[in-house]
């Protein structure tokens, strides 16, 4: 499987939807050209990771734009239609969208092609959400008729906390990041974890304590001033460190103008770091026990997607501390790879030796 990133430039994500939706099959059209795919048609599977309400399996409704985005007039059309329309503007390549789904039911359904087990599909990235099966009976909001057993439900989880229901574990940090926001008040467990925001957290912190005089000498520089300037990717360098060892954070302070700090101030905005990053991996944790004790299925795997995840050195073992401690008792956790957490009830011999 071959696949290639685009970015999104910063005009797109706060202009037109059209605009949005036009750079969109721009890059499809770049990519199929690329891979001399043209004249052929393609079939379409469109992962679109924003909240929608999912109409049918090739139409979603858009209900907001979030990690980020604020596109004016999206909200209430048909995402489908709006990739069909680009499309069509285009001429270029035949694309038939054929279905439509978030990316955590992407990650789920990837994962559970290769292991029949996986329940619950976990984004954590720019952004974080899960999705998980549930059985039928249980769901009040399932209107449509099906002789089917379960379905998956997108839990769209970023938005806990928009009633409260966090408040007790918000720091005046976090309620920054949020009042700063271009969708304040929403998405608020999702700007406790994700790596649009951890970074800019770990900046809010520090200079706080220059103000303070507690670190750096009272000295900050215009550039670690700058909001989001302080990239979550510092996190994992400065994590994937030796302890004691300061040449990454050096490097990453110098490239922010701020090279002058002593060991003590390593010594903090390391502790910083690492104390956000458990913060967040028990945040989400929380998440999975939680669907994992509701399910009641056994064995379960969890398929696991997103930046944070893969490249945070600590991310995964830190879940997998959290989880072990809160789950049911007698389920025990087997294997853990970078596209899946399992836990099973019986282990057997070889699999305990391994």
């Amino acid at each position: 499987m071959e696949s290639k990133i685009y970015a999104i430039p910063l005009e797109k994500m706060t202009g037109r939807v059209n605009e949005l939706f036009d750079h969109i099959a721009t890059c499809l059209s770049d990519f199929i050209h690329e891979k001399k795919l043209h004249d052929q048609n393609l079939p379409l599977g469109f992962t679109f990771n924003f909240p929608v309400r999912q109409v049918s399996l090739d139409s979603a409704i858009i209900q907001r734009f979030t990690k980020g985005f604020n596109i004016v007039d999206g909200e209430g059309k048909d995402v489908v239609e709006l990739l069909k329309a680009a499309l069509d503007r285009r001429q270029d390549i035949k694309v038939n969208v054929c279905a439509v789904l978030n990316d955590t039911v992407g990650t789920l359904m990837s994962c559970a092609w290769k292991n029949q087990t996986c329940k619950i599909g976990l984004i954590i990235g720019t952004g974080t959400n899960t999705c998980y099966v549930e059985r039928v009976e249980n769901v009040e909001m399932f209107e449509s008729k099906t002789n089917k057993s379960y379905v998956i439900i997108n839990t769209e989880n970023p938005a806990f906390g928009e009633d409260g229901k966090l408040e007790f574990v918000l720091t005046e940090f976090d309620k920054e990041v949020d009042s700063n926001s271009i969708n304040k008040g929403q998405q608020i467990y999702e700007k406790m974890i994700s790596s649009m925001y951890l970074g800019e957290l770990v900046r809010l912190i520090v200079l706080k304590l220059i103000k303070e005089n507690e670190m750096f000498g009272g000295n900050s520089s215009d550039l670690f001033n700058t909001q989001y300037l302080f990239d979550t990717k510092y996190m994992s360098d400065i994590e994937s460190e030796e302890a004691g060892k300061w040449d990454r954070m050096s490097m990453i302070l110098m490239g922010l103008d701020m090279g002058y700090g002593n060991e003590q101030d390593f010594v903090n905005l390391r502790y910083i770091v690492e104390v956000l990053s458990q913060r967040a991996a028990a945040l989400v944790s929380a998440c999975m026990v939680a669907l994992i004790n509701k399910m009641d299925f056994n064995p379960v795997t969890i398929g696991v997607d997103g930046t944070l995840y893969k490249q945070h050195p600590n991310f995964r073992p830190m879940m997998l501390e959290y989880i072990g401690k809160f789950i049911k008792k007698g389920i025990k956790k087997m294997e853990v790879d970078e596209v899946r957490l399992w836990w099973q009830l019986q282990q057997s011999e070889q699999d305990q030796n391994n």
